[in-house]
């Protein structure tokens, strides 16, 4: 804000900061500003639609009952989406045809900052209970779609496991 510039030599990543009741990981560079405890840059602000209230210097997150798609919508939208389905007493499996070689398809490439954004959702996704580490034999390549806002839209492609 002075026009000093700082120089930086470290970087902290996956870190877990809760604002508010939600709770993101990030990667943080420290900058010796003693008044500030974080300082979020403005497209993160934008990604995830916050609203700045200056005068009582909070950021607040637009509540899922205020987006209109799940006003809209209700009874398709889980109240609580903080993990994966609860235990069921019946068991699903799908039956494999006999002989069939497992399909896993090779990665495609990713440029660095795509890796960066796959460890990322990744990351997050395993946080939040919805994925878990798996080393099956079948596999399907990730892709990245930028979304209006500029942010990435992690997408796989099944073709061959279909």
């Amino acid at each position: 804000a002075d026009g000093k510039k700082v120089e930086v030599d470290r970087v902290i990543r996956n870190y877990k900061i809760e604002l508010g009741t939600f709770l993101f990981t990030i990667d943080l560079i420290p900058l010796g500003h003693g008044s500030f405890d974080v300082i979020v840059r403005m497209d993160w602000l934008f990604q995830h639609k916050a609203e700045i209230v200056c005068y009582e210097k909070v950021v607040d997150e637009p509540k899922l009952c205020d987006i209109s798609i799940v006003r809209d919508f209700v009874e398709v939208f889980q109240k609580d989406l903080s993990g994966l389905p609860p235990q069921r007493q019946i068991k699903f499996r799908i039956d494999l045809v006999l002989g069939v070689t497992p399909v896993a398809k090779s990665p495609y490439r990713l440029a660095p900052s795509e890796m960066q954004e796959l460890f990322a959702q990744l990351q997050e996704l395993q946080d939040g209970g919805f994925i878990r580490p798996s080393h099956s034999l079948w596999g399907a390549p990730v892709l990245f779609v930028k979304k209006k806002d500029g942010a990435l839209r992690m997408c796989i492609d099944y073709k061959e496991l279909n």
